[in-house]
């Protein structure tokens, strides 16, 4: 079951991922509320929840954010984000989503090698992936090390949500010095 499957068996097909499969039909949508708004929401979602964007609903299914911008963000940095996708519309950006069956059927070769490498993992106690079902558990209780037999650390960055590396860049670039600092 490729990802959009499990998206769509887990969460149904209002699921943002199932959502941005059809060509057109979310840049549609996200057109009349315009790249601010739409990036403001996304950029700043801290529910760990599935993140759903129910059809001809926009974007009233995602919880408002915060009246105030995160300290990561300002509203200078926004603008310009919201100009350049008000130029190029979010195809390029969805089109991720829309490759997720083909990369799963590209990388399905590899299905059960191992990284075998050194390796560090960082995620956001509110980042989305991480409270999506069995990730919690897959990494806390053993099956991640058997797929990184490497792995050396696992860090939860307590109130860090999905962008955490713009969320705490200092912190993020601390975390991986001092791991290259082994090497």
């Amino acid at each position: 079951m490729n990802t959009v499957e499990r998206g769509k068996a887990f969460y149904g097909e209002d699921y943002y991922i199932c959502r941005f499969q059809v060509p057109g039909d979310i840049e549609a949508e996200f057109a009349p509320i315009g790249a601010k708004s739409i990036l403001k929401k996304i950029l700043t979602y801290r529910h760990p929840g599935p993140l759903y964007f129910p059809k001809g609903k926009g974007l009233e299914a995602i919880p408002d954010a915060p009246i105030a911008l995160s300290s990561w963000l300002s509203e200078e940095e926004l603008d310009y984000y919201a100009s350049k996708f008000e130029q190029t519309g979010f195809t390029g950006g969805v089109n991720y989503y829309r490759a997720l069956p083909i990369n799963w059927e590209l990388t399905a070769p590899w299905k059960g090698a191992q990284v075998k490498v050194p390796t560090k993992f960082v995620v956001g106690e509110f980042d989305l992936v991480y409270h999506m079902p069995g990730v919690k558990e897959y990494i806390h209780n053993g099956e991640f090390k058997k797929d990184v037999p490497l792995l050396e650390e696992v860090v939860v960055l307590e109130g860090a949500a999905h962008f955490f590396n713009q969320e705490r860049p200092d912190e993020i670039n601390k975390h991986i010095y001092d791991f290259i600092q082994k090497f």
